[in-house]
């Protein structure tokens, strides 16, 4: 596995280590023991896939609040996604800053997301699945989000949105936390 950091403290990018030959090739997606070693999160509690119909749809921005803030891995294993984080850690050089990368089908990256970021993503394909690893259980009174639109940070979202939920549409901005 290959860790790639980012300008993001503790935000990584993750490419699988390919072992090809005439039949395709193998790789390892998870490594309790190479997570350790990098001295990240190695405790993943579940597991989640997202199945999105429409090219356009956006979910997020979201996090869990302390005490039970996440750390999580996102890797795309059907279809593309424009993925998106946002440093809301007020101590950080980057905070208030966002990050995006192109997780698809093809490129078998994952993007490493430690606690203190918001995440979303737009989906740049039909029928797109998104695969979560999440080293935190879910809470639902720490569940929370800020708006995708938000001004305070004017993430560039490469396509028109065809789908929003409810609760996503109705988050506040940051500014109004």
């Amino acid at each position: 596995m290959i860790f790639i950091k980012t300008k993001f403290e503790g935000v990584y990018v993750i490419e699988p280590e390919k072992i090809e030959d005439e039949r395709g090739f193998f790789a390892r997606v998870w490594d309790k023991d190479e997570f350790s070693k990098m001295r990240l999160d190695s405790k993943i509690v579940q597991s989640s896939i997202s199945i999105n119909k429409k090219k356009g749809t956006i979910r997020g921005m979201h996090y869990q609040s302390k005490p039970h803030e996440e750390n999580k891995i996102v890797r795309c294993t059907r279809g593309k996604i424009f993925d998106v984080l946002i440093d809301l850690r007020p101590n950080s050089k980057t905070f208030k800053k966002w990050f995006s990368i192109e997780l698809t089908e093809n490129n078998y990256k994952m993007m490493y997301i430690p606690k203190g970021f918001a995440h979303g993503f737009q989906t740049l394909k039909d029928n797109t699945e998104i695969s979560y690893d999440i080293f935190e259980f879910y809470y639902p009174k720490s569940s929370r989000g800020i708006r995708w639109d938000d001004d305070e940070f004017r993430i560039r979202w490469p396509l028109k949105v065809s789908k929003i939920s409810q609760k996503d549409a109705t988050y506040t901005s940051f500014s109004d936390k």
